[in-house]
């Protein structure tokens, strides 16, 4: 077992794992973490806790320090000159007539990367744009082309159900989510209905499906020909939820049965 902390740069962005260098953490303490890009500016989601090593991506990088007054100083003058930086590169893709939507920059905590993500519909040959920014900033550039679901976590919203994006809120990961998830729980497959504001599947397909798919046992499948005590139907309908399914039978009418065979 190895102790650690759950760490986020930004108000429900993916949780990042990192050893406490034995500081006790509580939720919200602000931090400055050691990563692959340098150092950053966090806040502890997750507090002091062990977790299996196998489920972790050994070695740990470390929490360097609790952030000090002037580290968060220093990090709202980051926060602010993403948006200088943002104006700047919406200027070069302009000149450059790249066909690109810039969503937002940022600077690692000692300023040695600059990071912008895009969206575009093809691959962009950015090199040009690259060059121009590096000489300006004098640092890195990193310029990172996302998916949709990747930039409505980033952009924000309201999902149909009136809620803030699951995304943007508390789903650190995107799992996979399949056609079949819907048509398991019996939703009508219309784009409206089952896809989310990214124009993909709603996630939210995922969070009950394997309690439907241990429902569905024993239940059979719509349309499907079964035969029950008042004789052989076309099955026209099914209750997930209520483990029950209605039989239309010929000269006896529609009959309403049970997973376990029993009528209503």
């Amino acid at each position: 077992m190895s102790e650690i902390v759950g760490v986020s740069f930004e108000d429900g962005g993916q949780i990042y794992y990192f050893s406490p260098s034995e500081l006790q953490l509580i939720i919200n303490t602000e931090v400055i973490v050691e990563t692959e890009k340098g150092l950053q500016f966090g806040k502890v989601v997750i507090e002091n806790v062990s977790k299996n090593k196998k489920d972790l991506n050994l070695p740990l990088k470390k929490v360097i320090r609790i952030a000090t007054e002037e580290d968060v100083k220093k990090h709202l003058r980051n926060l602010n000159d993403n948006e200088k930086a943002m104006e700047q590169c919406r200027k070069l893709i302009e000149k450059h007539q790249l066909n690109m939507k810039l969503l937002d920059a940022s600077f690692t905590f000692d300023r040695k990367q600059l990071l912008f993500h895009f969206t575009a519909d093809g691959r962009i040959d950015f090199r040009d744009l690259a060059k121009e920014l590096a000489a300006l900033y004098k640092t890195r550039i990193e310029l990172r082309q996302i998916g949709v679901r990747d930039k409505a976590r980033v952009v924000g919203g309201l999902g149909p159900c009136g809620l803030k994006l699951c995304c943007s809120n508390f789903l650190y990961e995107f799992d996979a989510v399949s056609i079949n998830m819907a048509k398991n729980q019996n939703i009508a497959l219309n784009p409206n209905k089952i896809n989310g504001v990214c124009g993909r599947l709603l996630c939210c397909l995922t969070y009950e499906n394997d309690n439907y798919t241990e429902a569905r046992v024993g239940l059979p499948e719509y349309g499907q020909i079964v035969n029950i005590n008042e004789g052989t139907g076309k099955v026209i309908s099914v209750d997930i939820l209520k483990g029950s399914y209605d039989v239309d039978i010929p000269k006896v009418g529609v009959v309403k049965v049970t997973k376990d065979g029993n009528n209503q």
